[in-house]
């Protein structure tokens, strides 16, 4: 089965392909796109977020991370879907943990895990207080907002998963001592081992974004 996907960075993103391939258990032929594909950096520098833009970071091909505003990158993934429903997918999944507006076109299903995640935390965690990581502190304030939405308590601890290892680990102790019954890693950055690094050290439940992502896909290619 053909299947798209679409990271607000650059493609491929063989940092989450590298976890959640073999869920899918050798049945699905995965097409990617980016909304930054074919930017230089200096090309993407000019995205950068100004007061009131709604910030997004991704991963660039090389390995780096950037930070930049999504009003910029909106009609690229909408080009990127008419890419691959050009390629016969079936449907689309986002490589993206943050909100879209619904103004996207498409005539295949397009899979966004906000929406997966904003339906399924509420019911992981018993106190309805939560905790979450984003990658950057530009993102803490409107992390926290969204969560709202759907929990009684939410805080948000900034520490990026394209930085290094001992950021997440002090992420991660400051984590442990806090309220919260139930951590969501909310970036599609963040790996399975980044996860097994927060549950050892926090002793929380942890949710991973793409692992949820590609699961409740899997229902889909399961066939």
């Amino acid at each position: 089965m053909k299947v798209g996907a679409i990271t607000i960075g650059q493609a491929p993103r063989v940092d989450v392909t590298s976890d959640i391939m073999e869920i899918f258990n050798g049945k699905v032929e995965l097409l990617q796109g980016g909304g930054l594909d074919g930017l230089t950096r200096t090309e993407i520098e000019k995205f950068k977020p100004e007061e009131g833009d709604y910030v997004l970071v991704s991963r660039l091909t090389d390995g780096s991370s950037v930070t930049f505003a999504e009003r910029h990158i909106l009609p690229r993934l909408q080009q990127r879907i008419y890419d691959l429903e050009e390629q016969g997918v079936k449907f689309i999944m986002f490589f993206c943990t943050g909100d879209f507006p619904d103004t996207f076109k498409s005539s295949v299903p397009l899979i966004f895990p906000c929406k997966i995640l904003n339906h399924i935390v509420p019911l992981l965690t018993k106190t309805s207080n939560i905790i979450t990581v984003t990658p950057s502190p530009l993102q803490v304030a409107q992390c926290e907002k969204k969560w709202r939405n759907y929990v009684s308590q939410v805080t948000s601890v900034p520490a990026s998963p394209y930085g290094d290892q001992e950021t997440l680990k002090a992420a991660a102790y400051k984590i442990r001592d806090m309220d919260g019954d139930l951590v969501i890693l909310d970036c599609i950055g963040y790996t399975q081992e980044m996860k097994e690094m927060f549950s050892a050290i926090t002793g929380k439940m942890i949710v991973l974004s793409r692992t949820i992502l590609a699961r409740v896909v899997s229902e889909l290619t399961d066939v």
